[in-house]
């Protein structure tokens, strides 16, 4: 607790900054006391809410939901109907709502692959480390709880769900459609 008093705040001191080179689509809501870094996309009908950042290059993609106070760092991408909730943290490199890796052997003998059509849902005051990633979900939301805590080179496959208070320690892969409690703690790999 005492390096906390030590630290100096990412917070930027301002109304709203939005860095000349970022593009943002006239439909975004893009509410007070936000930072857009540089080289920053933000696709149509995205909705950011107050005091967030936003780190240069980073993507966020059609109909997703930012909320209050977050930090995206530099290079994050955001994919498609994505909903987070308010104070995460995404560190640099992760990618949120790609898709899970589904294929079926169609009557051909090759690999086709499955849609996914859901998205991710981000509860309040998550951490998620530096290139970890999320998958979408293939019908349902792959869903991570309140205050999980995920380390570096994480990877949570389609349609998991994460309770809250869970920590994860980095190079772990979570299989598609696991279901892990609330206040558990995963090892290393």
């Amino acid at each position: 607790r005492v390096i906390s008093l030590f630290k100096t705040s990412l917070k930027k001191e301002i109304k709203k900054l939005v860095h000349p080179s970022a593009i943002i689509h006239p439909s975004a809501s893009i509410r007070s006391g936000v930072h857009i870094g540089p080289n920053v996309l933000i696709e149509k009908n995205v909705t950011i809410m107050k005091d967030t950042v936003i780190g240069a290059g980073s993507v966020i993609g059609e109909g997703s939901v930012i909320g209050e106070a977050c930090n995206i760092y530099p290079n994050v991408s955001i994919y498609d109907s994505v909903f987070i909730s308010d104070r995460v943290k995404l560190h640099s490199g992760v990618v949120i709502g790609s898709d899970g890796f589904g294929y079926e052997n169609n009557e051909k003998g090759s690999w086709e692959k499955i849609n996914q059509t859901a998205g991710v849902y981000i509860d309040r005051d998550v951490e998620i480390g530096a290139n970890s990633v999320v998958d979408r979900g293939t019908l349902e939301n792959t869903y991570i709880g309140v205050n999980v805590k995920i380390d570096n080179l994480v990877h949570i496959a389609h349609n998991v769900t994460i309770g809250s208070e869970t920590l994860i320690a980095g190079c772990v892969g979570i299989a598609g459609s696991a279901n892990i409690g609330a206040n558990c703690q995963i090892g290393g790999a």
